[in-house]
């Protein structure tokens, strides 16, 4: 089953070295404004919650079973 969560995978952390990590899988917190500029919000490194360009990361398409574990992790 789906669970309508969505990830991404850091392509790039330049400029953020400290707070991305290169090939990690973060999931998405849906911010729609956020969104219509072209940024996307995760809880980084630091533990907090920022926005980040999309630019930094490729939208992943998971199968169910894998998006369950991540979401129970």
């Amino acid at each position: 089953m789906k669970t309508g969560k969505r990830f991404v995978l850091c392509v790039s952390n330049k400029d953020y070295e400290a707070s991305l990590i290169p090939r990690k899988i973060y999931e998405v917190i849906p911010d729609e404004q956020a969104e219509r500029d072209d940024f996307i919000r995760i809880i980084d490194e630091s533990g907090e919650d920022y926005l980040y360009h999309i630019g930094h990361f490729a939208f992943l398409e998971l199968p169910a079973e894998i998006e369950q574990v991540l979401v129970a992790a």
